[in-house]
C-alpha cells in the first residue's frame, strides 16, 4: 500500500524555536496523546532501527485504505530513537482508528540485531489505550510478510472528551485482613445460571452485580485474571497471550469502545465495598508466538529490542523462550522497562487498579545474555522509585521455565512483594491427601514459611510474603483435588462428580473444608480460586486456558447444592480477620507452642497428627488451639494446656453443619482435656483472655 502524501502543514520546515514540537511533535509521551492547549495530538513510538515510520488514520467506515497517512521524517520526526509527529485535532477528529506501518533493514543475525521488519503489515501502537478489532479481522493475515490491511487490529483515538468522574473513590487498603480472590472475569458470570442480566454476563459490568456476594464471602481483594487485550481466535480463555499491555480486552465490555470506562466503573464499585483490584499481568512474553507466529506489534516495530534472540546463531530457533509460550520479553533493556513502567504506572494512576500478579516474574531477573541477576535487576528499582507504585501491592510467580528461574523467597529481589508459595501449595496437598512424611513441613508453612522467607539478618523477610494457596487457576479447582485420582488428589472412594454416594460426597466436604480451615490458619496471605467455595469442579480438567464453556465458567447452582461449604468458606475468613494473633507482619516465634496427639510433635514418616497452641496476648487476641488429625482413624488428642472450662470448640470439619463452624459465644466449654478427633479433620477451640 504506498502511502499517501502529508499535508503540507505537517511536515513544513520550522521556522521559529517555538514551534518546533508544535510541528514536529516531541518524543514523550509514547503513545497517542491529546494536546489540549495546541488543539492537537501527540503520537510517539520507539524503533530503534527502523528506516522509515509511518502514521496510518482511519475513519470508522473504512478500515482498509487509510483517511490520512503521514511519513515521518528520520530528520524531524526522529528524537534519539523515538519517531513522533504532531497532527491538528481537526484532521485528527476525522479518524476513529490508528496504527503504524515500518519499514527496516534485513536482520544482521543475533546478539540483539535480529530483526523482523515486514513493511507491509499494520502495526498496533503498543501504547494505545484501547484496540478495535474489525469484523474482517484475521488472525492469519498477521502471518507471513503479505498485507494485513483490513484485517488487523488498530489502536483506538481517544475522544477529545473522554473523561471518567472518579469521585471520592479511594484505594482500600488491607494488612491482616487481606484475604485474595483469584477470578476470570467472563467466567465469574458467564453461565446463564449467574442470575446476571444477558448484557452483562460475562463483563466488568457483571462483576459490579456480584459484589453483594463477595461481601458476603468475606474476601478483601479480587486478582483478576489477565484483563489485557488478546485475540480471541486464538484459544485462549485465560488471556495469557497478550499483545497490548494498556488496553483492556474489549469483550469484557457490554458495549463496542466502552472498555476503558466500563473498567474504571468496575474498580469504582469494587472499591466502595472496600475490595482492593489486582491484576494479573503478563509482561514476560506476548501473543506474538515464535519466529512462526503473528505479526501484531512489537515483532514489526522493533523485534530485536522487545524479544530476547538466542545468543547462538547456530540456534534454528532464534527466539529465547523462558516462559514456554515461544518467546520472552527482553526486560534487561531500558526501552522493554520502559514499555512495563508505562503500563503499571497507567494502570494505577488513570484506572486506580490496587496491585499487580506478576506472571513468571523471574523473567525480570535476566541479563542480556540469559544470565540471571537476582541481585539487582533494574525493573525492580524502576518500580519501588516510581511515585504511582511504590504504594501499589506487587506479587510475583518467582519462576519461570528457565533452567535457573525458580527464586522463591529471599531469592526473589522485589523487596517486600509477596510471592505466590508453591511450597506451601504442595505441602498442604499432600498432607491432606494423607501421604506420609509432611509434619515437619506442614509446621513450618503455618508458620509462614520461614523457611524460604527468613526474618533474619541480612534478608529481613516477614511472614505476608508468602502467598499461601492450594488451588490457583493453573491446576486443579479445590474440589478436583478431592474428587480425582492424582500424585496430589485423592477422589475419597470414587472417582468423578457423577452417581457418587453421600457418604463420598461428605468426605469430599470434609477434605475441602479442612483446606479452607489450613489455609485460613495460616501465617502469610491467603489467596483462593473462583468457585472454590462451592466446590467448583472443571470435570478434572487441570489446563483448560483455552477451554472457554461451561466447564470453566462459574456454575451458580452449586451455591444452592452447597451451601454449607460457601458458609463455611466465610465463617472461616470471619474468624481469620476476627483474630489477629494468626496474620502478623512478624513470625509466631515464641506466641506458638507445638504439641502432637500429646505432649510432643511425631515428626515421624508416618505421622499424619499435628497439634499446637498460638497465644493471642501479643496481639490482644484470644488463644487458638489448633488440632489436625490427617489419619484415617479418630483419634484422642490430650489438650496441653489450660484448664477444660477455659476451652471451647469452634471449628470442628467432621460435623456437619451447622456445628462444623460455630460462634465462640454459641459454643459450649469443654468438660475433659481429652478431645477425639474424628479421621481426617481439623479440630479449633479458642479461650479466651483473662
Amino acid at each position: 500500500m504506498a502511502p499517501k502524501p502529508a499535508s503540507a502543514a505537517k511536515l513544513q520546515p520550522v521556522t521559529s524555536i517555538l514551534t518546533w514540537a508544535a510541528t514536529h511533535g516531541t518524543p514523550t509521551p509514547l503513545g497517542v496523546t491529546r494536546i489540549r492547549e495546541q488543539s492537537a495530538y501527540n503520537f510517539a513510538i520507539y524503533s530503534k532501527y527502523a528506516t522509515r515510520v509511518t502514521l496510518l488514520l482511519y475513519s470508522s467506515g473504512d478500515i482498509t485504505t487509510p483517511l490520512l497517512t503521514c511519513d515521518f521524517n528520520p530528520i524531524s520526526n526522529r528524537t534519539g530513537r523515538v519517531w513522533h509527529a504532531r497532527l491538528p485535532e481537526s484532521e485528527v477528529n476525522q479518524a476513529t482508528y490508528y496504527a503504524y506501518t515500518i519499514d527496516g533493514p534485513a536482520s544482521t543475525g543475533r546478539q540483539h540485531e535480529w530483526h523482523a521488519f515486514k513493511a507491509a503489515k499494520i502495526l498496533l501502537d503498543p501504547y494505545a489505550t484501547a484496540v478495535y478489532f474489525p469484523p474482517t479481522y484475521e488472525r492469519t493475515a498477521a502471518l507471513g510478510s503479505g498485507s494485513n490491511a483490513g484485517k488487523a487490529p488498530l489502536g483506538i483515538l481517544p475522544n477529545a472528551e473522554s473523561g471518567f468522574d472518579w469521585g471520592e473513590d479511594a484505594h482500600p487498603q488491607h494488612e491482616g485482613d487481606l484475604v485474595i480472590y483469584e477470578m476470570h472475569v467472563r467466567g465469574f458470570t458467564q453461565n446463564p445460571n449467574s442470575g446476571v442480566s444477558d448484557k452483562r454476563r460475562g463483563t466488568f459490568a457483571g462483576v459490579i452485580e456480584k459484589i453483594p456476594y463477595l461481601k458476603e464471602l468475606g474476601v478483601t481483594a479480587v486478582e483478576l485474571m489477565p484483563i489485557y487485550e488478546f485475540d480471541e481466535t486464538e484459544p485462549n480463555y485465560w488471556g495469557y497471550q497478550p499483545i497490548n499491555f494498556f488496553s483492556p480486552h474489549r469483550r469484557y465490555a457490554t458495549a463496542s469502545g466502552k472498555q476503558i470506562d466500563e473498567f474504571r466503573q468496575m474498580v469504582k464499585a469494587l472499591h466502595s465495598a472496600g475490595i482492593e483490584v489486582l491484576l494479573d499481568v503478563v509482561y514476560n512474553h506476548t501473543g506474538e508466538g515464535n519466529e512462526n507466529g503473528p505479526t501484531f506489534s512489537l515483532k514489526g516495530i522493533d523485534n530485536s529490542t522487545y524479544y530476547m534472540d538466542s545468543p547462538d546463531p547456530n540456534n534454528p530457533y532464534p527466539y529465547v523462550d523462558y516462559t514456554g509460550t515461544g518467546n520472552t520479553l527482553h526486560t534487561a533493556n531500558a526501552a522493554v522497562r520502559q514499555l512495563i513502567v508505562e503500563s503499571l504506572r497507567y494502570w494505577a494512576r488513570d484506572m486506580h487498579v490496587d496491585g499487580f500478579r506478576f506472571d513468571l516474574a523471574s523473567v525480570f531477573t535476566h541479563n542480556d545474555d540469559g544470565s540471571m541477576n537476582f541481585d539487582d535487576p533494574a525493573i525492580f528499582g524502576d518500580i519501588a522509585t516510581d511515585p504511582e507504585l511504590c504504594g501499589r501491592r506487587m506479587i510475583a510467580e518467582p519462576w519461570d521455565v528457565s533452567a535457573y528461574g525458580y527464586a522463591l523467597g529471599k531469592k526473589f529481589p522485589g523487596s517486600a512483594w509477596r510471592q505466590w508459595n508453591d511450597k506451601f501449595r504442595n505441602t498442604l496437598r499432600h498432607f491432606v491427601k494423607s501421604d506420609s512424611g509432611f509434619v515437619p513441613d506442614l509446621m513450618t508453612r503455618l508458620y509462614g514459611s520461614s523457611d524460604v522467607f527468613p526474618d533474619t539478618l541480612p534478608d529481613s523477610c516477614h511472614p505476608f510474603q508468602t502467598l499461601n494457596y492450594v488451588a490457583s487457576h493453573d491446576g486443579p479447582t479445590l474440589y478436583d483435588l478431592v474428587a480425582y485420582n492424582s500424585s496430589e488428589g485423592w477422589n475419597c472412594g470414587e472417582e468423578g462428580d457423577i452417581g457418587i454416594s453421600a457418604a463420598v460426597m461428605e468426605l469430599r466436604k470434609q477434605q475441602v473444608k479442612n483446606f479452607c480451615t489450613l489455609l485460613m490458619l495460616s501465617n502469610g496471605t491467603p489467596m483462593f480460586r473462583m468457585g472454590d467455595e462451592i466446590l467448583q469442579t472443571q470435570d478434572g480438567n487441570w489446563d483448560p486456558y483455552n477451554v472457554d464453556d461451561p466447564t470453566t465458567w462459574m456454575n451458580w447452582d452449586r451455591q444452592a447444592s452447597h451451601p454449607d461449604v460457601f458458609r463455611f468458606f466465610s465463617k472461616m475468613i470471619a474468624f481469620r480477620k476476627a483474630h489477629p494473633s494468626i496474620a502478623r507482619d512478624t513470625f509466631w516465634r515464641d506466641d506458638v507452642k507445638w504439641y502432637g496427639v500429646a505432649n510432643g510433635v511425631d515428626m515421624s514418616n508416618d505421622s499424619h497428627t499435628l497439634a499446637y497452641c498460638l497465644h493471642g496476648i501479643s496481639q490482644n487476641d484470644d488463644d487458638l488451639y489448633v488440632m489436625i488429625n490427617a489419619y484415617w482413624e479418630a483419634l484422642d488428642f490430650t489438650i496441653q494446656e489450660g484448664l477444660p472450662e477455659q476451652w471451647k470448640r469452634v471449628v470442628d470439619t467432621s460435623l456437619e453443619y451447622p456445628k462444623d463452624i460455630v460462634e465462640a459465644t454459641a459454643a459450649l466449654p469443654l468438660t475433659s482435656l481429652f478431645c477425639k478427633v474424628a479421621p481426617r479433620s481439623v479440630v479449633v477451640l479458642t479461650r479466651g483472655r483473662t
